[in-house]
């Protein structure tokens, strides 16, 4: 009777570890894919011309480790391919006048930099995507002389700008269908030999979404990749792309900052947005780039007192935060677009601002990417300020709580009822908690202030 109890226990046990190890397998099995691999990433644009006094490669590499540890994500890589010298923008010209697409500026450094820099990333589970400019090449790219036809050319059959400024370019012609596959065999180099995770896209819109969506699904043939756009039509996501630009809001932002916009018009924005978007397409919103800052100004001067409100706005709404290079260093100059300059790293006086704002995002589901975050709801009562924005967003039982006065003066908030006798921790100091009630005074926030409210947020580190 022992023999046949211990054999039973001995059956059981050998079943329930065979059952326990095909859960373990499955779940090992199931690898996501883009868009959801992404579903809580933030993203960085790195200037390797303007990223240190050196301006190479191998400078930019030490920072990854800093990046990292400031829950950076998504390493967006502007062009690092030789410029055009026909037609170049003096003195060292444009990122976008692209010479030869398969090949690093030697004032950059060599494709063994370029790999260095992704095997880093990949390391510390950080992923690459590469700057693309599909529209158009430098004058003297070598498609000039040996494949003219992949160029629209003027009456008398010489290359021609796509628009009227950029006369260092020259617009390629998407009605020839050799042109596509040579240009997706350009693009699978960069995934062949530098093993990089996608592509930010330059001016997506303005290429064919029929080469679009060859080149993706020819990509994702080789590997699975992230595909950024630099567009803002709901048409692109068509294509394959996982994430576009939210350019509209972010003149807005500038708009707010200089009391031409409110609470009410994030408000009728957002609400907009997403009816024209499907849920499962990434919405990238933020407060500088790279052209912004050459040229439109840096974000002190466009957006002031606003700015640091402004980026927390960007951080919690229903899409992905960029931070472009400098930032979290406090960059307060342009940096020149054809031209040599260094940002000053002798001070990160903003890179906890943004760590907190990342490990926000990163912490609660309820902020995470399109469909993978919680629907945005506003919490003002109607008596308040539209100068004055409260805003929840909620996933299964996570929620977190946003309040911010986009003006420059005192703003008060009194909550919707369904919020009242509900407690909330102070995201920045989780002992510290808040709550609403029916009797409780307005709270009063100074101008351009603003509180993060979590409940039940996961604790990531």
């Amino acid at each position: 009777m022992r023999k046949q109890l211990l054999f039973i226990i001995i059956i059981a046990g050998i079943v329930n570890y065979s059952c326990q190890s095909v859960q373990d397998k499955m779940q090992q099995d199931i690898i996501l894919t883009y868009p959801e691999k992404a579903k809580d990433m933030n993203i960085y644009e790195v200037n390797i011309r303007q990223y240190t006094a050196e301006g190479t490669i191998n400078a930019f590499i030490p920072h990854i480790d800093r990046l990292k540890n400031m829950g950076v994500d998504i390493l967006w890589i502007m062009p690092v391919q030789p410029i055009g010298k026909k037609n170049r923008k003096e003195p060292l010209g444009s990122y976008y006048s692209i010479k030869n697409y398969t090949a690093i500026n030697p004032n950059f450094g060599t494709l063994e930099d370029f790999n260095r820099l992704v095997d880093t990333a990949h390391e510390k589970d950080m992923i690459v995507l590469l700057d693309w400019v599909a529209n158009h090449t430098a004058y003297d790219h070598h498609w000039a002389e040996e494949h003219p036809e992949y160029y629209n050319l003027d009456s008398v059959g010489n290359l021609q700008s796509p628009v009227e400024d950029w006369t260092d370019v020259a617009d390629l012609n998407y009605d020839n269908q050799e042109l596509h596959q040579a240009m997706i065999k350009e693009m699978k180099w960069w995934i062949t030999e530098a093993d990089i995770d996608g592509f930010r896209c330059d001016m997506a819109g303005m290429v064919p979404n029929e080469f679009w969506k060859k080149a993706i699904d020819s990509l994702e043939a080789t590997k699975d990749v992230f595909m950024l756009a630099e567009w803002e039509e709901p048409k692109i996501h068509d294509a394959g792309f996982d994430m576009s630009y939210g350019w509209e809001f972010h003149h807005m932002l500038n708009d707010i900052a200089k009391g031409k916009a409110n609470a009410d018009s994030v408000v009728a924005y957002l609400e907009k947005d997403a009816e024209k978007y499907d849920s499962t397409a990434f919405r990238m919103y933020f407060t500088s780039n790279h052209d912004e800052n050459s040229w439109a100004g840096t974000v002190f001067e466009r957006m002031g007192d606003a700015y640091e409100a402004l980026a927390v706005l960007t951080a919690t709404v229903p899409g992905m935060p960029l931070i472009y290079s400098g930032q979290e260093a406090g960059l307060d100059k342009r940096l020149p677009f054809f031209d040599k300059d260094s940002i000053d790293w002798s001070n990160l006086e903003y890179e906890e601002f943004y760590s907190q704002l990342l490990m926000l995002k990163k912490n609660n589901p309820a902020l995470w990417n399109g469909a993978f975050g919680g629907s945005f709801q506003v919490i003002n009562s109607a008596q308040n300020s539209s100068e004055l924005l409260a805003f929840s967003r909620k996933k299964d039982d996570n929620e977190v709580i946003i309040i911010l006065n986009l003006s420059d003066s005192i703003q008060t908030l009194k909550v919707d009822r369904n919020y009242f006798d509900k407690s909330y921790q102070k995201a920045n100091n989780p002992q510290l908690t808040v709550s609403f009630s029916e009797n409780q005074e307005p709270m009063a926030f100074d101008p351009w202030s603003y509180m993060i409210l979590t409940k039940n947020s996961l604790n990531i580190k």
